[in-house]
């Protein structure tokens, strides 16, 4: 075993990142590991790509230099703290379109510091160990034969190939399901996780390049086949101007919440009572969050499980809303008070049709009346009903509001409620900002009754996406009173969806659904028939309820079953059930998604124009 020695500064290096690895794929991904083999994969697939990693240190030279092994130590430690911050608040792991929009995720602030750990610290503490260690040793080189090299890498290599196979031999689907990050880094690394995305992203300019008609064609047939049924909703609001409201980061937990006896929501409960309540619609968003439930209500298509379209797919074209409801003589106007090149916005715009958008540069922004990421709501809205005014109508106008954001930040002055007695400080400051948002609604409704434009529209208001990430939610499980299960937490991915059209009476539904039907819904009531609307959506009034609301990692909720991190559960019992229960929904769960990126990802709307 002389080359076992003769590597013995890479074979320690090796083992300190393996454990480390190991440590944080257990604890801080929390990946469950619910069988032996998942334990197994999980324990020995970081060590093969971390040894061929490390032995970039010597594979073109004669010698081993504890500079360089250190050196390569320190990149792959950035790669796992950089994905373990990521995870804890989006329970995603990093990849590489994010990295090209980091700026709009958000850099070294509040956010970012809110999700770092003292024990972070630790992550570290094996590259001191190492550097002392060989700072006490007299032989700082050591001389590597190519024989050496061979065994070492053939090593490497034999491990990840295993890896892999009992990787697919676990989960047939495995690289299929690409979109499902958890599961490829639970069963191949971590570390090969990365260098799969990396070759994905540079293979993605090949899809457009080589798509045809004929793809087009397989994807219209089946969003064709989803038919609509009539029902008495039908043109409900025909002809009136269309607001939607998108509430940043709110759940539906808050609805008819109290703290300490004070309604978190006041005028949201009040409004439910007269409008169409949907308590069952789920957040399907992915890394693109906010962009990407803009994403699906203007399209009716999936968000990018990697990144953001309205980052990389500016070029499309597209079956939006705004296009749709310009054949209905709509103006259609966004407002928000973020720069106008946040998350790509103002290009993005263009490419759905929208005739204009509002943003930071059409408000008055100070450091008195901002927080966080922007301008407050209460004077966002206020400042928005002059614009809303000069619009030709009938006009579709979408709001963007901004407070309610992580870290959920807010100066005492503007508290309209006492934050939560929770265990966990983020989510008692996040009833304080959602409370914040649902007075400054409350503000614009009564500011556009005091200009005449309140009887003639529809209000849409819908939660964009999640605000509690998984690293919180015990937090809000705690408030609720409720178990901590897989399946409690999957339901807090619930997100309020209200239509409000005045002079109809309300009603509440219970029915299951994703941000991706409120289109079809949408123009339900305004009477459209949706054609070659070209939409994955369906209408929420007659939504089938045993057909799944897919999110964007395979994983679903049905009438009768959930299905998440490969364990079925039966949903009104929440029981773990046999896989088979869910096999024919997770095809049509694959099928779905495939298709969704196959129409976005090779530009396949431009065929059909």
């Amino acid at each position: 075993m002389k080359w076992f020695k003769k590597l013995s500064p890479v074979w320690l290096a090796v083992f300190l990142m393996w454990v480390k690895t190991v440590i944080v794929s257990f604890i801080g991904f929390n990946l469950n590991a619910v069988h032996w083999l998942d334990i197994l994969i999980m324990t020995f697939s970081p060590a093969g790509m971390i040894m061929i990693i490390l032995g970039s240190s010597f594979y073109f030279r004669k010698k081993v230099k504890p500079g360089a092994i250190l050196a390569t130590m320190f990149i792959l430690t950035g790669i796992l703290f950089g994905d373990l911050l990521y995870y804890r608040f989006y329970t995603d792991f990093v990849t590489v379109p994010i990295l090209f929009q980091f700026k709009n995720v958000g850099g070294i602030g509040p956010s970012t510091l809110e999700l770092i750990s003292p024990w972070d610290i630790l992550l570290f503490a094996d590259l001191l160990f190492f550097l002392l260690y060989y700072m006490k040793k007299k032989e700082k080189t050591i001389v590597i034969t190519r024989g050496m090299k061979s065994l070492y890498v053939g090593a490497g290599v034999f491990l990840v190939l295993v890896t892999a196979v009992l990787g697919m031999m676990k989960v047939p689907h495995l690289f299929s399901e690409s979109y499902n990050r958890q599961q490829l880094v639970k069963n191949i690394g971590l570390y090969q996780y990365h260098l799969f995305d990396i070759v994905i992203a540079a293979s993605q300019p090949l899809n457009r390049a080589f798509a045809t008609a004929s793809d087009a064609k397989a994807s219209a047939e089946y969003v064709g086949a989803i038919e609509e049924e009539p029902t008495d909703y039908f043109g409900a609001a025909k002809g009136m101007n269309l607001v939607l409201i998108s509430m940043e980061s709110t759940q539906n937990f808050v609805i008819n919440q109290t703290v300490n006896g004070e309604e978190i929501t006041p005028f949201l409960n009040s409004l439910i009572k007269e409008s169409f309540y949907f308590s069952s619609i789920y957040d399907q968003t992915a890394q693109g969050k906010t962009s990407d439930s803009e994403f699906m209500i203007d399209t009716g298509l999936y968000p990018l499980s990697s990144g953001s379209a309205f980052v990389r797919k500016t070029d499309n074209a597209y079956k939006s809303l705004p296009h749709i409801l310009d054949s209905q003589k709509y103006y259609s106007a966004v407002f928000h008070g973020n720069d106008a090149s946040f998350w790509n916005r103002e290009d993005m715009y263009d490419s759905l049709g929208y005739d204009r958008y509002f943003s930071k540069a059409d408000y008055t922004v100070t450091d008195e009346n901002s927080v966080n990421y922007g301008i407050k709501d209460i004077p966002f809205f206020m400042q928005s009903i002059p614009h809303l005014e000069k619009l030709q109508q009938p006009f579709y106008a979408r709001f963007i509001t901004l407070t309610n954001h992580f870290p959920f930040l807010l100066e005492e002055k503007d508290q309209f409620i006492s934050e939560a007695n929770t265990s966990e400080m983020v989510v008692n400051r996040y009833v304080t900002t959602v409370r914040y948002q649902d007075e400054a609604i409350k503000s614009f409704f009564h500011g556009l009754k005091e200009k005449g434009l309140y009887e003639n529209t529809m209000f849409v208001l819908y939660g964009d996406h999640y605000g509690i990430s998984d690293k919180y939610e015990h937090g809000v499980l705690e408030l609720l009173q409720q178990e901590d299960t897989l399946v409690n937490r999957m339901k807090l991915q619930s997100v309020p969806f209200i239509i409000h059209i005045p002079g109809v009476e309300g009603r509440t539904f219970t029915s299951i659904g994703g941000e991706i039907d409120i289109r079809a819904t949408i123009l339900h009531l305004l009477g459209i028939n949706p054609g070659e609307s070209f939409s994955f959506g369906h209408n929420l009034f007659t939504r089938d309820p045993n057909h799944p609301v897919i999110f964007r990692d395979g994983s679903f909720i049905a009438n009768n079953y959930i299905y998440k991190a490969g364990r079925c559960f039966k949903n009104d019992t929440e029981k773990e059930t046999d896989i088979s229960r869910c096999q024919p929904l997770m095809e049509i769960a694959r099928k779905e998604l495939g298709l969704s990126d196959d129409i976005v990802n090779g530009d396949l709307l431009r065929f059909l124009e």
